[in-house]
């Protein structure tokens, strides 16, 4: 393909341009504006993915495919990246979080990384699909609890329920106790919003966590992963259970917002199901929008273009998935062929849990609220002006007030007897917006302290 020149002659995408922006608000508003600029220039494209950090953009489904598929050429060890090892990456930018190495499965390769993904995968594994469902719905009863009887009717769905939900299954799911669940949720949510000391404070308690299921080990994710017979340090469980908890809980949580707010969108066809809209959002509005660091391990031709060995190429997985090549026969494939979840030896390995929760999560939320509409068009509803993600900044949601009982069977659960499945994004801890009629004076606490307690009747 030739490469385009503009009415300077100067070839488009070149240094005299500067690579394209993917970060502040124009790229946030409208990314596939931008995606549709990279993708005339080939299957791959440079652009800047933070404040002077330079990446190779793959737009191209079946360039994707390549990438992902081919671990011996396309290795995801950070450690090899060029720019960072030469000191021209900035020490305090916001790719170093999303990019830097992490031991755990995420930033391996070959039998390093086989080892820490089978004892993931294996751990997964044990999930009991109907406990997970249940699971879910008493996450959500709890937070539709908290807002459901505002005289108003009236709430901010992303804040209220998309956001929390995640953090309140996988807190079970790790088996922690209440404290320790408050402290994870801090963490976790403390990192996503940049707050200082949050890496300390997740760390600290799962840490904390680890050192319990020692003395008390259970039926939870976390002790799964420390009796593996992988024989996982306390370290090497520490970076699974973080890579678990950041690496699904954003996407997640994107996953329930932009669902619900296309199936209540004026324009979503009557009789369709829940699940339809959450394929439509992982299709369209892939929640991870541009991630999967990959190193060449040598020179590598893409097109038009030389791949260096040790520059990082990123997926877009958004772009990929709204490919004009991929769109003529998408109908023929598989719901399941989009790239939302990765692809090849590094892809997601809770995608099945993932999609469940996602699903029960919006399917609660129109059981019970069942005259709830959004208050803005989704059209007109903002996007997240981040280039790792494509999460909706608010779903204004208004409802008929109401006091939502708990679901029948759905509680409680034991602290400790939690099932594996995916993870989430974050939660800043928040008081009750609303208790049902019958309840005790609210417990102190954080957001899963009190969470534990409504499941308990306290």
């Amino acid at each position: 393909m030739q490469q385009p020149f503009d009415s300077a002659g100067i070839p488009a995408g070149c240094p005299a341009h500067g690579n394209v922006p993917l970060h502040g608000t124009e790229f946030g508003s409208d990314p596939e504006s931008t995606y549709t600029r990279l993708r005339s220039l080939g299957p791959s494209a440079p652009v800047e993915i933070a404040p002077g950090v330079d990446v190779e953009l793959v737009t191209s489904y079946d360039a994707s495919l390549y990438i992902l598929q081919n671990p011996t050429l396309f290795v995801r060890d950070s450690r090899r990246w060029n720019a960072l090892n030469e000191g021209r990456v900035p020490a305090d930018s916001p790719a170093l979080p999303m990019m830097g190495y992490r031991p755990n499965a995420l930033f391996s390769d070959g039998a390093a990384h086989a080892r820490l993904r089978q004892a993931v995968t294996d751990s997964l594994a044990t999930v009991d699909q109907g406990r997970l469902v249940r699971l879910t719905q008493q996450s959500a009863d709890y937070l539709i609890s908290r807002f459901s009887s505002d005289a108003l009717g009236q709430a901010e769905l992303m804040s209220a329920y998309a956001q929390p939900l995640p953090l309140l299954v996988f807190g079970d799911l790790f088996g922690c106790p209440p404290e320790i669940g408050d402290r994870v949720i801090a963490g976790i949510t403390g990192i996503f919003q940049g707050t200082p000391g949050a890496d300390q404070t997740l760390g600290g308690a799962l840490a904390e966590l680890i050192a319990l299921k020692r003395r008390e080990p259970g039926e939870d994710l976390t002790t799964r992963l420390m009796v593996h017979s992988a024989r996982l340090t306390d370290e090497e469980v520490l970076h699974q259970l973080v890579t678990l908890l950041s690496g699904g809980t954003a996407p997640l949580s994107a996953s329930i917002g932009t669902s619900t707010a296309l199936y209540l969108n004026d324009d979503w066809p009557t009789g369709l199901p829940v699940e339809d809209a959450v394929v439509k959002t992982l299709w369209n509005y892939a929640p991870i929008a541009n991630y999967a660091g990959h190193y060449p391990t040598q020179d590598v031709e893409l097109g038009d273009r030389t791949l260096r060995a040790g520059d990082p190429v990123l997926i877009s997985f958004a772009a990929a998935n709204t490919d004009p090549r991929l769109t003529e026969h998408r109908e023929k494939l598989s719901s399941k062929a989009h790239l939302a979840f990765g692809a090849g030896p590094h892809a997601c390995p809770a995608k099945d849990p993932a999609f469940m929760i996602a699903a029960t999560a919006v399917e609660s939320l129109l059981n019970r609220l069942p005259d709830v509409e959004t208050r803005v068009p989704f059209k007109d509803l903002a996007w997240v002006p981040t280039p790792w993600s494509r999460s909706l900044v608010t779903v204004p949601i208004r409802y008929t007030p109401r006091t939502v009982p708990p679901a029948a069977g759905a509680r409680p659960a034991a602290p400790s007897s939690a099932v594996p499945a995916q993870s989430a994004a974050g939660y800043a801890q928040q008081a009750p917006a609303g208790r049902p009629s019958h309840a005790a004076p609210r417990p102190k606490g954080g957001l899963f302290s009190r969470f534990r307690a409504w499941m308990n009747g306290e």
